[in-house]
């Protein structure tokens, strides 16, 4: 870490979740880790983590997010979520990845592979959300008949993604339904693993007899809509801070930033913090936290914020933009945002510094 700039995880209030999480959910055989986007922007190295928590499957989005995940896990199974080309199998049965298939037309070119080790497919039914999926049930059963007839290759599970969560809307409802009717021609009991729930939904609905495993996302990390009322003590993992590099005393009527957007009313002092809108940061977060007091932000550039402070402030004191004082939430609601589409606006050139009890340690990606 070359500048005072960084994202801290906190790696035991993750285990901490993950133990909630799995304990609110014990009944379950498969405990599905979506590690996709880099684990929600917290940094992959997380993944190392997981396995010796209990969560015994991965999810990702891409093949190339699942080869990413081999270097710090080498043996937990991993479903890619979104379907790949069938030129691309092979690499996916080298790395232990099953793979997703969601029409009749991708089991096709799968058996026209000459296929000799073990390929593992997950089916994708569209219960609802009008994204990828099989919608019809004799699709469906065709796919099913031609994937469990081709030598090495095992429909592993079946799945969906609902569109809702559930609190208090009939849609869920009917897409539960939808879900049973789509799989009603194939043996859904002969599927090792059939995955329809993700964290929120599993935290407000009883286990479906027909599952037997569930997502965990979002709330891994800390994330959970205002609505949800749960008695899961979970709590952000994720915070990011900087560091006061420059301090400079600005008289009554003197300009701040560029096109002199911020003008003094009153003589004061201006600290210059090493991150801007390209870490993803912007005067839009209104303020920050030094010494666990609030001050304004006043001016933006690409690699710095100015902030107005007070003689309180010295350089080299540590700057919190969100933490302790003010969580991802609160910063989000700012700039109009829900708390897990906020994390996203930190942006790769962010160091993620790992805390785990009293060891601190740095990941590059």
């Amino acid at each position: 870490m070359y500048r005072p700039t960084y994202l801290k995880v906190d790696c035991d209030q993750f285990k901490k979740n993950i133990k909630e999480i799995l304990k609110y959910n014990s009944d379950y055989k498969y405990f599905i880790g979506v590690v996709k986007n880099n684990c929600y922007h917290h940094g992959i190295y997380l993944v190392r983590l997981l396995s010796k928590l209990g969560i015994n499957y991965f999810a990702v989005s891409s093949l190339e997010e699942a080869i990413e995940v081999r270097k710090y896990d080498d043996k937990t199974p991993i479903l890619c979520l979104e379907p790949i080309g069938s030129e691309y199998v092979y690499d996916a049965i080298n790395d232990n990845v099953s793979i997703t298939i969601d029409s009749y037309e991708e089991a096709l070119e799968i058996s026209n592979l000459k296929i000799s080790d073990t390929l593992k497919i997950h089916l994708k039914i569209d219960s609802g959300m009008n994204r990828i999926g099989f919608k019809d049930k004799d699709d469906l059963k065709k796919t099913y008949e031609l994937l469990t007839s081709l030598k090495n290759v095992i429909v592993e599970g079946v799945y969906t993604h609902f569109a809702t969560d559930g609190v208090k809307d009939k849609y869920y409802n009917y897409q539960v339904d939808n879900f049973e009717e789509i799989t009603s021609l194939i043996p859904l009991k002969d599927i090792p693993i059939v995955h329809v729930d993700r964290s929120f939904t599993s935290l407000i609905h009883s286990k479906h007899h027909f599952a037997n495993g569930f997502r965990i996302g979002l709330s891994m990390y800390g994330y959970l809509p205002e609505k949800l009322k749960s008695d899961l003590n979970l709590g952000y993992v994720a915070s990011l801070y900087s560091q006061v590099i420059s301090l400079r005393k600005v008289t009554k009527g003197e300009f701040v930033g560029y096109n002199a957007s911020f003008k003094l009313k009153h003589d004061s002092v201006i600290a210059t913090i090493p991150i801007g809108y390209a870490d993803g940061v912007s005067k839009d977060f209104k303020y920050v936290y030094i010494n666990d007091r609030r001050y304004n932000i006043v001016a933006e550039c690409m690699d710095m914020i100015m902030v107005e402070v007070d003689d309180n402030v010295a350089i080299g004191d540590e700057v919190e933009i969100f933490g302790k004082n003010q969580s991802v939430a609160e910063v989000a609601k700012r700039v109009k945002l829900i708390d897990h589409k906020f994390i996203n606006l930190i942006s790769n050139r962010v160091p993620v510094v790992y805390f785990e009890g009293k060891n601190r340690f740095e990941v590059k990606y």
